[in-house]
């Protein structure tokens, strides 16, 4: 009804003056939806032609005669006259006069016969059924075009409700109307120059547009611009249009892409490579991305790809020596550096070289990855997001990521939805990847039918609004205009795209599979299919673009580089996967890739940076900014030229009743008194860091006000929306900048971005928080496959910090245990081997060697140091605290500046200092803890009046462990039985990590006994009652002397 009265509206008589005014200078560029006008001449019921649907052709074509009455057809020219004369639209239709000789001057003369009263429902009705047919083939023609090579298309569309149809009658034309001329919509670029077309040819072109070897999936997209930009590169007649050089080009990359599989079959016919038989098309297809990009001003491109046609990849994309690649298939190599390696399709690469076809410097790099499809995914997101903001490329102009994927992985795998949905968010959009899908058809053994509900495997890409691209691998040329499509809508409007390889695997899952077991009739056809190469080639030599000879010699030339670089590669002796590094830090190692040093400077600072930084972070450093709470920032300010003294509130969980004022000032009274909480020690850590130039930046979900709601680094003005204050970007005038951003609600895909984010520079501090520390698990592909065995398999350090919240305090079993048990497991040092203590710089070198790094601090000082040391350090490692919970408002977890002062550092062990530690003689039992169960035990013993009889010492650094500082405590107690105590359940949390350590230190001498929660499936139970047992029993056991008597 609304589009009925509009149109109603719009049609009534206009003056010239009013026509001019009204649509030349207002009328809408793009967009053809009209204002809701309700003043119209005709009644709505006396205009039954004039549809929902018929009214915006009508539209249409009164938009088009305004701007000039010659640009559609008679009939319609004298139908605007008549009603801008006064007729009614279903009155104003005069059929025009035959154009015969003796009537031109009857037509000249002709007057509007406003009584005239024809039937125009047969001619709205044809067109509105042209347009609906133009937007089938727009919206549909994907299914019915020619995509499989195969000729056996997996994809089923039987059930789809309505389907492209080659009967026009289902639109309600019928065979007379194919000859007829109807005017085009601005929705189709069908016309080239022409507005009118046959249907005849309207179908035709349509069909050549979206029904042949490309097939396009865009209509979804709700941005009528870039639906209008994708029409027009699809749609324009003539677009698909070589040069012979452009030819020539292409078949010369299919015959390296081919050839350099059909070598390492010869050479090496019972290895696994996972090789791109099938799809040779790739590796052109690549270079055409990477070509138009580096056209379009891209200098540095990221990729990320699983194993198969990595190999390929690497030697035709990236450029690897293929000498290098071919010496990976002697199983006599010798490895050279330290660490375990990994299987040559899983290595990466970092080249920089000049690009032919655009004569300019293009820098790329293959990102490692495990078998893990998909896995890489984010870790190449977070790798371009670094890049892009290193070198300042806001827009995402000079740097871009393109991901290769499977089909079955890109359907299958939920960090592709994950990763999608990073794409188009502030602090972790990429603008823009390509995503190639080499669309086997298959995954493994499993039918597409039994891999996905969806007809395809990119169908999640819809989620994002990005285009899709289905292209049949068996035809290069469109293969080569779509990637060239992709490049320039990545380029034009900075979002993500598909492109869909349509291809097949001519081989099993490897070489040595047979895939007849399960796939018989698909590889029936696959055997007789003709390569991609010889038919390119076929075509060409029929066109005359090439003939047989240069053909043959273009086979001969690459055959010869490959026999070359393989007589080279048998003169190599040792491995060295460093050659295979793909996020290089130049300057920041040695020429041979070592420390510039072993050692690591104090951790601490001058008084004067720590009262600076306490002032900030206690106040808004902005004007007319109102926080929560009610106090303008000024009046913060104000407090300290004044001294105001502040009143501190403890222990208030979770900012239950305080202001953020409060919060503020609570923070300043702890500067006044020159001591820190743990949101202070952060902050401090942070803020020193800055002011050295490093870039810190700290991710995850909740992250800028804190879980806890401590941390409060993002201030939101309470009277205007969207006003944010980040206080920690105006300590210094030329500090390194902060970025906290709260992250979308995964752990899987958020993690994996920040640890490619950390590759990419060791010059700043990265660091993933999770919400809770039980809730990382969602994330332990990353953890198990990139941050543990990271170093050990591709010689990659990676600093990235994991910050997470753990302890057991009655809330339930998902928020109460960070599985620290899980982290040191996973820790490479030998449990039954004590390292020699009297090496000089025994602490750094244990750093060195470990495969991470393993804290639970029990001071904000020591989280302050632990922060600094990460940076300081002249390596990189990861780094895993588990963060408290209760510990961020206990009165007694506080630090004075004193212990953060310039020479001090952070301390991996913190011996027992009370009345213990005076007469350790005495002391009968000295106890060994990590984390928040410290201040249980000293309130316990202390309610016991212990304080003589228990010494306790709080073991910081977990892993890499401290055999040094722990002889030392042990020694120094010689009558004292020695027991562990931990809050967690005995097969869970350190116990089993630190006893057999702890037992080797002192050479067995003592057996180590265990105070903690007994064994349990569940790392917390869920009712209050049973923690509070729990805990107690585990107390009386720490403090009940003759508790192990019975086992000795």
């Amino acid at each position: 009804m609304f589009h009925l009265r509009t149109c109603a509206a719009k049609l009534r008589p206009l003056t010239a003056s009013q026509t001019v005014k009204t649509f030349s200078q207002n009328r809408p560029a793009a967009a053809r939806t009209l204002g809701q006008i309700r003043c119209f001449t005709a009644p709505v019921a006396a205009e039954p032609f004039l549809s929902g649907t018929s009214s915006n052709y009508v539209e249409e074509m009164y938009y088009a005669w305004l701007e000039n009455p010659k640009s559609v057809h008679k009939s319609w020219d004298i139908f605007f006259r008549n009603t801008n004369a006064g007729a009614l639209p279903g009155t104003a239709y005069q059929s025009p006069l035959p154009l015969s000789p003796g009537s031109l001057s009857a037509v000249a003369q002709a007057q509007p016969l406003v009584d005239a009263q024809p039937n125009v429902d047969k001619l709205v009705e044809d067109h509105l059924a042209v347009q609906s047919l133009i937007r089938a083939y727009q919206v549909r023609g994907h299914h019915i075009a020619k995509l499989d090579p195969l000729g056996i298309s997996c994809v089923n569309f039987d059930d789809a409700p309505v389907t492209v149809s080659s009967n026009v009658g289902f639109y309600g034309l019928d065979e007379s109307d194919l000859d007829k001329v109807f005017h085009l919509p601005t929705t189709t670029f069908i016309g080239g120059q022409e507005s009118a077309l046959p249907l005849r040819e309207i179908i035709r072109r349509l069909e050549m547009a979206y029904c042949r070897h490309i097939g396009v999936e865009f209509m979804f997209i709700n941005d009528l611009e870039q639906c209008q930009w994708i029409r027009q590169k699809f749609e324009t007649p003539g677009v698909m249009q070589f040069t012979s050089e452009e030819k020539r080009t292409l078949l010369a990359r299919l015959v390296r892409s081919t050839r350099f599989e059909d070598f390492l079959q010869r050479k090496w016919s019972s290895e696994k490579r996972f090789g791109l038989e099938g799809c040779e098309v790739l590796i052109p297809a690549l270079k055409t991305i990477i070509d138009k990009s580096s056209e379009n001003g891209v200098d540095y491109v990221i990729m990320g790809m699983p194993h198969r046609g990595r190999l390929n990849v690497l030697a035709n994309v990236i450029r690897k020596e293929l000498e290098q690649i071919f010496c990976q298939f002697d199983s006599k190599l010798e490895a050279a550096d330290e660490g375990s390696g990994d299987v040559k399709y899983h290595l990466g690469m970092y080249h920089r070289r000049i690009n032919r076809v655009t004569d300019r410097n293009i820098t790329l790099s293959l990102v490692a990855n495990p078998s893990h499809l998909e896995a890489a995914d984010p870790v190449v997101m977070g790798k371009t997001k670094a890049e892009q903001f290193y070198c300042g490329d806001t827009e995402g102009k000079k740097v871009m990521s393109i991901l290769l994927h499977g089909d079955a992985a890109f359907a299958g795998q939920g960090i592709v939805y994950e990763t999608f949905h990073l794409s188009d968010l502030p602090s972790y959009t990429t603008h823009g990847t390509v995503h190639v899908v080499v669309n086997n058809q298959i995954g493994f053994t499993t039918d597409p039918r039994m891999a996905r509900s969806s007809p395809y495997p990119t169908d999640v890409a819809r989620v994002v609004n990005a285009p899709i691209f289905h292209v049949n691998s068996d035809d290069p040329e469109a293969v080569m205009y779509v990637c060239k499509v992709a490049a320039e809508w990545r380029s034009t409007f900075h979002k993500d795209v598909v492109v869909d390889l349509v291809c097949y695997r001519r081989n099993g899952h490897n070489e040595m599979d047979e895939p007849m077991f399960t796939q018989p009739l698909m590889y029936k056809q696959i055997r007789k299919q003709k390569p991609v190469l010889q038919k390119y080639a076929e075509l060409l030599v029929s066109q005359g673009v090439v003939n047989q000879p240069e053909y043959e010699e273009e086979i001969s030339k690459y055959d010869k580089i490959c026999e070359e670089a393989f007589t080279r590669s048998k003169d190599e002796k040792i491995l060295h996967i460093k050659h295979w590094l793909d996020s290089p830090w130049p300057g920041f190692f040695t020429l041979d890739g070592q420390p510039r040093s072993m050692t690591c400077p104090s951790t601490g600072l001058t008084e004067d940076i720590l009262a600076h930084i306490g002032n900030v972070a206690s106040s808004v450093p902005v004007e007319n900014f109102t926080i929560h709470g009610g106090e303008d920032a000024t009046d913060l300010w104000r407090c300290w030229a004044t001294s105001v003294d502040f009143s501190p509130a403890w222990g208030r969980p979770r900012g239950g009743g305080q202001g953020l004022s409060r919060i503020l000032k609570t923070r300043g009274e702890l500067v006044k008194n020159r001591t820190v909480d743990w949101a202070l020690a952060e902050y401090m850590a942070f803020g020193s860091l800055l002011k050295e130039g490093i870039h810190i930046r700290l991710s995850g979900q909740d992250v800028e006000r804190g879980t806890f709601s401590h941390r409060h680094h993002v201030l939101h003005d309470q009277n205007v929306d969207k006003k944010t204050c980040i206080p920690m970007n105006h300590l210094w005038p030329n500090q390194a900048p902060y970025t906290v951003c709260n992250s979308s609600l995964s752990e899987y895909g958020v993690l994996g971005f920040e640890l490619g984010f950390a590759m990419a520079s060791p010059n700043a501090l990265v660091l993933w928080e999770a919400q809770f520390g039980d809730f990382h698990n969602t994330a332990q592909c990353i953890i198990d496959q990139f941050i543990c065995p990271g170093q050990a398999k591709w010689v990659r350090q990676n600093g990235i910090v994991l910050l997470l919240p753990h302890g057991m305090e009655g809330m339930g079993p998902e928020h109460s245990s960070a599985r620290p048990e899980r982290f040191l497991q996973m820790c490479n040092d030998d449990p039954d081997v004590l390292p020699n203590l009297e090496e000089a710089n025994f602490d750094i070198n244990q750093l060195y060697d470990c495969n991470w790094v393993v804290v639970n601090c029990s001071t904000p000082g020591n989280f302050f140091h632990v922060l600094r040391r990460q940076i300081l350090l002249p390596f990189r490692k990861p780094l895993i605290i588990f963060t408290p919970k209760s510990l961020l408002r206990h009165p007694e977890a506080r630090t004075s500046f004193d212990e953060m002062l310039s020479g001090t550092h952070f301390q991996r062990v913190i011996p027992e200092d009370g009345l213990a530690a005076q007469n350790p003689e005495n002391v009968k039992r000295l106890l060994f803890c990590t984390g928040k169960v410290y201040y249980d035990l000293t309130r316990e013993r202390k309610a016991r009046g212990m304080a003589e009889q228990v010494a306790i010492t709080r073991i910081e650094q977990l892993s890499p462990f401290p055999f040094d500082l722990l002889l030392r405590e042990v020694q120094k107690y010689p009558n004292a039985e020695l027991g562990w105590c931990q809050e967690e359940h005995k097969n869970q949390g350190y116990y089993d990590y630190v006893k057999p350590r702890l037992r080797t230190t002192i050479n067995r001498a003592k057996p180590v006994w265990y105070a903690g929660r007994d064994p349990a499936a569940a790392p917390a139970t869920g009712n209050k009652k049973t923690h509070l047992t729990e805990l107690q029993r585990l107390l009386d056991t720490a403090f009940d002397l003759d508790a192990f008597k019975n086992f000795s």
